[in-house]
Order: C-alpha cells, then sequence, then structure tokens
C-alpha cells in the first residue's frame, strides 16, 4: 500500500511541489465536515491500498483544518478550489484535477491506471 502524505504547513506544501518535479503527486483536498468528501476519501483510500506500483505520491489537505495551505494550492496552481478534489500535479503544474462524485475508484484507475501498474499519467 502506498503512503498518503498529510500537508499541515506551507513547507508540507511546498516540498510536495518540488518532489512533483520528479514523481507525480495526487493531491486530495479534504473537507472533514462534508459527506461528499468523506465518500471520495473512502475511494481514494481504497485506491491507495491497492496501489503496490506507487508511480504516484499521495497527498492529502484538510481543507478546514489547513485553510492556508489548501488555499495556496489552488492559487500556486492556478486553480479554483473545490472540496473533494483531486489534483495531479507533475513538474509543479496541475496536469488535471477533479471534484465531488467524479472521485471514484474506477476514476482514479482511468486517469492513473489500475493501482497495480500505475503509470503516473
Amino acid at each position: 500500500m502506498a503512503d498518503i502524505r498529510q500537508l499541515t504547513s506551507m513547507e508540507d506544501w511546498q516540498q510536495a511541489l518540488r518532489h512533483s518535479e520528479d514523481k507525480p503527486v495526487l493531491v486530495f483536498k479534504h473537507s472533514t465536515q462534508c459527506p461528499i468528501s468523506a465518500g471520495a476519501h473512502e475511494e481514494l483510500l481504497h485506491y491507495v491500498s491497492d496501489d503496490k506500483g506507487s508511480a504516484v505520491d499521495y497527498a492529502l489537505v484538510r481543507v478546514i483544518e489547513e485553510k492556508p495551505v489548501s488555499n495556496a494550492i489552488a492559487e500556486t496552481l492556478g486553480i479554483t478550489h473545490k472540496s473533494p478534489q483531486a489534483i495531479l500535479v507533475k513538474g509543479g503544474q496541475a496536469v488535471w484535477d477533479e471534484s465531488h462524485w467524479r472521485i471514484t475508484y474506477s476514476f482514479l484507475s482511468e486517469r492513473l491506471g489500475q493501482p497495480e501498474e500505475a503509470n503516473g499519467t
């Protein structure tokens, strides 16, 4: 199972952004008070638990508890904030983002590949 790094500070975010130069990072923006976000979070956890290839790294920011970090992600990447939201960051740039009910195991498999063969698209 791959690890999910929690982004709790601006330094954590900057480090993840720098790391995306070497390996894509899937950033998940999670609202701990939203049932839609809870469902998307479960889908992400299921996908990550099956991911043995780890062609991408995973990061999570709680949008309420770490609001400045969440805002910095949107600003740095030039994307509109949503939650829940999955953002693939590669080379310091957002490659794609998706939100709400679209964040499912099958969607992640379409975008990142089957967990066993994740290709970091």
